[in-house]
């Protein structure tokens, strides 16, 4: 997510919708809110939060359901990130727009909506302007995406006015391929329109909504990074975007031509074997021995004994890989423990699962959390 050039700094409100359930992302959430999966080690959340303080965005409701309490827990009042941190929380599913008339009291200016699962460097900043210069009630980012049919697609005029939204269209409807990207600018008056503690949708509802009533709805169109983290193959693509230099993640990530970067009291064995980019979290033990073949995260508090091999893969926290371990375009979460000579390839384990000595994994396999395979 890219540092925004100086311009004109107003100050701006924003919502994150963060109360989904995130069944797409399982078994990674299972125990694990979507937002605080770790990306290069860092909660996703985290870069968001960063994001839109580049874009001199101040104030930050953050919309939840019930489990959310770890977010609360580390990032408190978000003084420590630059920003003031409101939080709402949904007894029922309230629906995306639902979600955001519940923060009502917090929305008494033109205000930022973002999908809590998006990933992007767009710019919101020039969005923004695009906005005020437009008088529009609402502008909804879109972006070019090969398939549109599992996302929501949005027709325009020649004026960038949107004149239609079809979800999840099928094949013989499409007409273009720029989909509603998720981030959206409102006026507060929009909110009128939302019944209170109602599950009401922002893309089948209130938009359409605004349409019949010829309110002016725009798009602004955007060519920026994009991707949304809702399954296991799109969360390890952003850290495999993020590793491989593609796109920037700011303080995140690494620094021009650093190939490496080490975590606070880590030890890197001599005879350890690092290629690509690798990203070893704090307290961590790499043993001798050890082939390292990125892009590779590795989570704090891991240790990877002598003759393990990881290729590609993203590894959570406190993860024990014990010696001639294989891994390879896998994800795996917090407390896993890989015993003396199993093989995992393309599978996702959850939370403390244990693999026996000398298993093999089919790829494709997502192994639930607390879970031990045996030969």
């Amino acid at each position: 997510m890219r540092t925004v050039e100086t311009r004109t700094k107003i100050a701006l409100k924003a919502v994150i919708l963060i109360g989904g359930e995130a069944t797409r992302l399982r078994p990674l959430t299972c125990n694990t809110p979507k937002a605080m999966v770790p990306v290069l080690n860092t909660p996703f959340l985290e870069h968001v939060i960063h994001y839109l303080s580049q874009h001199q965005v101040t104030e930050i409701t953050l919309a939840q359901s019930q489990r959310q309490q770890s977010i609360n827990n580390y990032f408190k009042d978000g003084s420590q990130f630059g920003v003031r941190l409101n939080y709402t929380v949904e007894d029922t599913p309230l629906g995306t727009a639902g979600a955001v008339k519940n923060a009502e009291k917090y929305l008494d200016e033109t205000f930022l909506v973002l999908n809590g699962d998006i990933y992007t460097d767009l710019d919101i900043t020039a969005m923004m302007e695009f906005h005020r210069d437009r008088k529009a009630r609402v502008t909804i980012a879109l972006t070019p995406v090969d398939d549109p049919t599992s996302y929501g697609l949005v027709e325009t005029n020649a004026q960038d006015r949107i004149t239609r939204f079809l979800e999840k269209p099928k094949r013989s409807e499409i007409t273009t391929n720029l989909i509603n990207a998720g981030i959206y600018i409102l006026e507060p008056d929009a909110l009128a329109h939302i019944p209170p503690q109602a599950n009401f949708s922002f893309e089948r509802e209130l938009f359409p909504l605004l349409l019949a009533g010829d309110e002016p709805v725009f798009a602004y169109l955007s060519s920026a990074y994009w991707i949304d983290i809702g399954t296991p193959e799109k969360y390890f693509r952003l850290n495999r975007d993020l590793l491989r230099g593609k796109y920037s993640a700011a303080q995140y990530a690494l620094s021009p031509g650093k190939k490496v970067q080490t975590g606070k009291q880590s030890h890197i064995h001599p005879t350890a074997q690092i290629k690509g980019a690798v990203v070893i979290g704090d307290n961590c033990i790499i043993e001798p021995k050890v082939k390292l073949t990125g892009p590779v995260v590795i989570g704090h508090g891991c240790t990877i004994q002598s003759g393990a091999i990881i290729e590609d893969s993203v590894i959570w926290h406190n993860v024990q890989i014990a010696p001639r371990v294989v891994v390879k375009n896998c994800i795996l979460a917090n407390g896993c423990c890989l015993n003396a000579n199993c093989i995992i390839q393309g599978s996702t384990l959850g939370d403390n699962v244990t693999i026996a000595s000398g298993c093999r994994l089919a790829p494709g396999s997502l192994i639930w959390p607390e879970t031990t395979v045996e030969p």
